[in-house]
Parts: structure tokens; C-alpha cells; sequence
């Protein structure tokens, strides 16, 4: 069994700096990942002089910055998001990111897919939340994140999860304006999501989840968008590199990891990967490699 959700006390890190920050700065810019969590990825990383180039994820990017001054170009401005402050940044939104000034930046984010959030929402919701400020003060979605982000080392109790995205999802939606109405009509996707994930490194196509699924291509196209937040096409990709960050950063090679994960050659792979994650493959491996 997982362990609960981390309580307020965990909160304080984004309060104040904590100590032995400085020894982890010293060392160099690196990455820590949590244990695997199915549709919710947690990162924690510190970084000074390293930047993300322009990517865009195609799940919920949610986060709290807990030391240093986190800065971003998001829907044509310059977000800066500091101690105390939470991010939340939509599927799909081009957005970079570096550390405000030289003493450096840590935070800690999760990555959770559209989907789960989706089925999260309260009754009568039909389309995810999107939030026009992606940096916020209030305080119970800062609570609700710090239960999910404390205790990197520990996995997430499945129950407590689920308590917690659901009242996540039910404050994120009414942050972002959204209403009640008739109930959830949209087609449902989780077959198609499914043979996705089940067929994540072979060839798929339309004809493939036409026959899944019952519809037709631009249904598929329109009613996968509302609730996955991404097209079917872009959904696999994201899990094949998901598949390939995880190689990485255990040590295999990259154009090993190319092959095994589905694409062409290592150049393909660094295109993408780049695109999704503002940065290559190599620089990860580093990062990854200097991890607490």
C-alpha cells in the first residue's frame, strides 16, 4: 500500500528555504522523479543555470515553487511565480522556463493526464478546466498540491489520490469559471486511450480506432481533444517518450532507447523529445544523473 497523502507540514517548503538547498545547488542542476503514480508523473527540480527551451506537455503541468523565482514565457508574456505561489499550465501550451536570478530555483511539479482529471470533475462538467492566470495565490489548491508533491520518496496512497483529484479538480474548475449543465455526453475515449497504451510502440492508425471505438476519424479527433486535452496521434508520442525519459534516465543509450521506443533514429527522437520537454536527450541523462 502507498503511503497517504503528505499533510499541511509539507506546504512549509514552499514558505521558506530549507536547509541543505545550498549543497544541492552547489552540486549542479538535476532532476528527481517519484515513484510511477499511473496518470500523475511528480518531478522535483533544481536548477540555476540551466533553462527549458519552448515545449509544450500534453498533460495538466501543476506545481509549487519552493525556492528562487521561477520564470516562463506563457501565452505571449513573462510569468514569473514565486515561494507560496502555485503554477497550473493547460495541455498543449507552448511555455519555456530558468530560474529568476542566479541563486537558483527549486520546485516541484506533477504532470497529470487530462483524462483523469476529466473524470474527476464534478457531474454535469463537459470540458477541462483552463485557467486565464497560470500562477495563483488561492489557498486550497496550494493545500491540495502540497499533499500531493510532499513526500517525493514515498508512492501515493490509490484512495487518498483519488480523494485529492477530486477536490482538485472540482477548484481548478471553479477557478476556471466552468458551470453545471446537463451532464457528461461526450463519446467515451477510454477505449481508444487504452489500445493507445496497449499499442504504444507499434504503428497506428485511424482505421485502427475507427474499428476500436465505433466513430468516425473527426469524431475521434474532436471528442479525444476535449478530454485528453491532445489528438490521438500526439497522445501516443507523448507515451513513447515518457517510455524514453524513463530508459534515460536509467542509463540506457539513447539510440538504444530510439529503437526500443518507436522512433525512426535517435535525431527523430531528439526532435520530439526536445519539443516536449525543452530540452535533449543528452542534457536529461545529465540531469537525471546528478539526482539527490
Amino acid at each position: 500500500m502507498g503511503a497517504p497523502l503528505a499533510g499541511n507540514e509539507d506546504w512549509r517548503l514552499a514558505r521558506a528555504e530549507t536547509p541543505g538547498l545550498e549543497r544541492l545547488c552547489a552540486e549542479g542542476d538535476h532532476i528527481r522523479r517519484a515513484p510511477d503514480a499511473g496518470a500523475l508523473e511528480r518531478i522535483e527540480v533544481v536548477m540555476s543555470r540551466f533553462t527549458y527551451a519552448a515545449h509544450r506537455h500534453d498533460s495538466y503541468a501543476l506545481g509549487l515553487t519552493i525556492r528562487g523565482a521561477q520564470t516562463f514565457a506563457y501565452r505571449g508574456e513573462r510569468r514569473v511565480s514565486l515561494p507560496g505561489q502555485w503554477l497550473a499550465l493547460h495541455p498543449d501550451e507552448l511555455h519555456d522556463g530558468q530560474a529568476g536570478d542566479e541563486a537558483g530555483l527549486r520546485y516541484r511539479m506533477l504532470y497529470l493526464e487530462p483524462s483523469r482529471l476529466y473524470d474527476a470533475l464534478p457531474e454535469g462538467i463537459r470540458s477541462l478546466p483552463f485557467l486565464k492566470q497560470p500562477v495563483g495565490d488561492d489557498p486550497a489548491v496550494a493545500r491540495l498540491l502540497a499533499g500531493l508533491l510532499g513526500g517525493m520518496e514515498d508512492d501515493i496512497d490509490p484512495l487518498a489520490l483519488d480523494g485529492c483529484l477530486g477536490e482538485l479538480a472540482a477548484r481548478l474548475a471553479a477557478l476556471g469559471g466552468l458551470v453545471k449543465g446537463p451532464g457528461k455526453t461526450s463519446p467515451d475515449m477510454r477505449r481508444i486511450r487504452d489500445y493507445l497504451i496497449a499499442h504504444t510502440f507499434e504503428p497506428v492508425t485511424s482505421e485502427d480506432l475507427e474499428r476500436v471505438s465505433g466513430l468516425d476519424r473527426y469524431q475521434i479527433a474532436r471528442a479525444f481533444r476535449r478530454v485528453h486535452g491532445s489528438s490521438p496521434h500526439r497522445f501516443l508520442v507523448m507515451r513513447r517518450l515518457q517510455a524514453a525519459r524513463k530508459r534515460i534516465g536509467e542509463g540506457a543509450k539513447i539510440a538504444d532507447v530510439a529503437a526500443e521506443t518507436g522512433f525512426a533514429d535517435q535525431a527523430h527522437l531528439t526532435r520530439w523529445f526536445r519539443s516536449a520537454y525543452g530540452t535533449t536527450p543528452g542534457r536529461w541523462a545529465q540531469m537525471a544523473a546528478r539526482k539527490a
